[in-house]
């Protein structure tokens, strides 16, 4: 069966997962924060254990115009839930009501609850209330502008938990906006990667992953593997392919520092739960101390942002090592990820290029600095 599927991401990154998409072999269509894309069952699981940058996949199962709670019900009810639901499936819902006449959230979500269980009963004969004793079905009403959306999250817990960070330090990066990073960068697995402020080493291990080809879901599960009418060795067969398409002959030279040694020990971990700890080499390094005698590579920073009192003087001092350290390095193309809008003028130089992300609700720009051309061989 074919099913109309979108995936949600963080705004900013609609354009790389339809890229991720298509090269998949989709087609897309994008909207702000979401990618709409159809396919089967095999594409609930391809997305879901590919996509890097993504936060979740939904199967769409309705749209229609509500502006009164009557024309919500009658919508919701009209939609096909006993293909989705079984008797005994739990569906909480959730709901969501953006610049549109239903504007309260709690009555959105209770009327469409008692619409779907008035569909059920009909369907099920059955009288009472329904035991939801079974698996879960996560599900949302979403009303923007009237139009009602509804959906089935597939994904549960967010795709940026990969599975492999088992400790984390302060603010740490989200996996798959960590996946988007790198994917921003012009890095290819045969350029050296260097973070220099890794933190629990989200960044080395994105880079390693997209450096052999592995997909990122591999190891954790999914909301859809308890659903009724998807046939579950449907994701042992992607996730079986996924292995075969993983590439571990490639040679990756990957590199993460932090001035504290005991966020390189959890790195090290975290990159040992991942099945890289021999892929990274991370060490204990302060960015002023910072060498190398290769001639190219990409360097991928998200150091402090300087937010809370006290800690801008201490974060512009850090830029301004990072410009000092980095200047020699005329083959290398820098990518710093701040909220600080003074960072140029602390690094002392003005980037190539500044694109705006959203790293969780905080506004941020990744200054982009690329390298100077390699002189073309006579």
């Amino acid at each position: 069966m074919q099913y109309q599927l979108v995936a949600h991401m963080a705004a900013g990154l609609e354009a790389l997962v339809a890229r991720e998409l298509k090269d998949l072999g989709y087609e897309t269509r994008s909207e702000n924060g979401k990618v709409y894309f159809q396919g089967d069952e095999t594409a609930i699981a391809t997305a879901n254990v590919w996509l890097r940058t993504a936060d979740r996949i939904k199967i769409v199962l309705g749209q229609f115009k509500a502006t009164t709670f009557d024309d919500l019900f009658e919508g919701v009810k009209a939609l096909p839930w006993d293909h989705y639901l079984p008797m005994d499936a739990a569906f909480p819902v959730a709901g969501r009501s953006v610049r549109s006449t239903l504007h309260s959230e709690p009555d959105v979500q209770s009327i469409t609850k008692k619409a779907i269980v008035s569909k059920l009963s009909e369907v099920y004969h059955r009288r009472g209330r329904l035991p939801e004793t079974g698996a879960t079905y996560p599900l949302e009403v979403s009303i923007l502008k009237d139009i009602a959306t509804l959906t089935i999250d597939t994904t549960g817990s967010s795709l940026f938990k990969r599975g492999y960070r088992v400790a984390k330090g302060d603010a740490p990066l989200k996996e798959n906006f960590a996946a988007a990073l790198v994917m921003l960068t012009n890095w290819h697995p045969d350029m050296p990667f260097v973070d220099p402020t890794t933190g629990s080493g989200t960044l080395p291990i994105e880079a390693a992953l997209i450096g052999h080809h592995i997909a990122p879901g591999l190891q954790r599960h999914f909301a859809f593997e308890d659903f009724r009418f998807i046939d579950p060795e449907i994701l042992q067969k992607v996730k079986d392919d996924a292995m075969d398409a993983a590439d571990w002959d490639v040679e990756l030279d990957i590199s993460g520092y932090d001035i504290n040694q005991e966020m390189i020990e959890i790195a090290q971990e975290n990159a040992k739960q991942a099945g890289l700890g021999n892929d990274i080499s991370f060490k204990q390094l302060a960015v002023k101390d910072f060498k190398t005698d290769k001639p190219r590579g990409v360097i991928v920073a998200n150091p402090p942002y300087g937010k809370r009192l006290g800690e801008l003087e201490a974060a512009r001092k850090l830029y301004r090592e990072m410009g000092e350290t980095y200047a020699p390095l005329t083959g290398w193309s820098k990518y710093i990820l701040t909220a600080d809008l003074g960072f140029e003028k602390a690094y002392g130089s003005k980037a190539t290029k500044r694109r705006k992300l959203y790293n969780g609700a905080l506004r941020t720009d990744y200054f982009q600095f690329w390298a100077q051309r390699a002189p073309k061989q006579k």
